[in-house]
């Protein structure tokens, strides 16, 4: 699966919960920016 589908899901998945992309950050212990990374396909890493 390539990153950018899989940012596509976290970002599905996110939104269905109701939550911004602070709130996961924040459950995740990770920065706000790390998530937008995440869902605009940046590294995973």
């Amino acid at each position: 699966m390539e990153e950018n589908q899989i940012g596509r899901q976290i970002a599905e998945h996110r939104r269905a919960k109701g939550l911004t992309q602070e709130q996961l950050a924040e459950e995740f212990g990770v920065s706000p920016q790390a998530v937008s990374k995440w869902e605009n396909g940046g590294s995973l890493r």
